[in-house]
């Protein structure tokens, strides 16, 4: 049991690492996504394009090697575009707000 703890100690922390590894990649992406939102909005662009989110998943489709199940990969991915657009939206809005 000594052994199993330790490995439960060791697998828990590098999930633990992993899920920090997520959250800093999604704050970087919806940071970027945010740079081309202005850009968009500075040239008369839609800041949503419904192709282009196609093609992303369609690219993580191509690049899964699994575990994850294309199912799994698509649900994933649908959720961050939609809240990658939706915490852009509120941070754009909190920015407006503030210079009130």
């Amino acid at each position: 049991p000594e052994e199993v703890d330790r490995l439960t100690q060791e697998l828990r922390a590098q999930i633990s690492d992993n899920d920090r590894a997520i959250v800093k990649a999604l704050n970087r992406r919806v940071e970027l996504v945010a740079r081309l939102k202005r850009h968009k909005d500075s040239h008369g662009i839609a800041f949503v394009d419904p192709q282009q989110e196609e093609a992303i998943l369609r690219d993580l489709s191509r690049a899964n090697r699994g575990p994850l199940s294309p199912d799994g990969l698509r649900d994933l991915f649908v959720r961050v575009l939609e809240l990658t657009k939706r915490e852009v939206l509120r941070s754009e809005q909190a920015r407006v707000s503030s210079k009130r």
